[in-house]
């Protein structure tokens, strides 16, 4: 059956996360109703980050050169390396201007009954890059059931190589008020608490 291309481009909308049907379809009218040079432009950037955009040799952040612009940056600390989940939690850390040093994206992390093990996630490149001028690194998964894992299993890693390793806190938000916080979160706090 043959469908119409206003058809066809409310199923492509649809591959983002969080775009069902109407989504979709209020999307498309949009384009089509007022903005048709939006969606001219929305689909030549879209055909030109889909060919040109990679992964950094040396990060696995996304990249349009071999090695992105953070690991070629001399002002950086190589002594420092954060692991991360995702190019997104990179951009966050980034945003925050609290970390001067190098990264290494797992794009993702170990779930065996997904099929991600540690190939997957990069492991032998990050035990390569950090066996080279890296002092310590810094794991920061999120505080999920996967996240943990993959953090407490890079870290066992990483130790046994006589890396320095760390973790990122866990705990209240700064303006959070403690009746409002959930258990874990709470759990996560006072497990992580420090002398002062």
């Amino acid at each position: 059956m043959s469908h119409s291309l206003i058809d066809q481009l409310t199923e492509a909308f649809r591959c983002l996360p969080g775009i069902g049907a109407k989504s979709a379809q209020r999307m498309v009218w949009h384009l089509l109703e007022r903005d048709r040079q939006g969606g001219t432009k929305l689909a030549n950037t879209m055909i030109e980050a889909m060919q040109k955009i990679d992964h950094c040799r040396q990060c696995h952040n996304f990249s349009e050169e071999e090695t992105c612009a953070i690991c070629s940056s001399a002002s950086r600390d190589d002594a420092l390396l954060c692991v991360v989940e995702s190019p997104a939690d990179v951009l966050a850390i980034e945003h925050s201007g609290s970390f001067r040093g190098k990264y290494f994206v797992t794009m993702g992390n170990l779930s065996p009954i997904d099929g991600i093990g540690p190939e997957e996630i990069g492991v032998e490149a990050l035990l390569i890059r950090s066996s080279q001028q890296v002092d310590e690194v810094i794991l920061a998964m999120s505080s999920t059931v996967e996240g943990e894992a993959t953090a407490h299993y890079l870290g066992e890693l990483l130790k046994a190589r006589n890396v320095v390793v760390s973790r990122i806190a866990h705990g209240i938000p700064i303006g959070g008020e403690l009746e409002f916080v959930d258990g874990g979160t709470l759990t996560h706090a006072l497990q992580g608490r420090k002398v002062i």
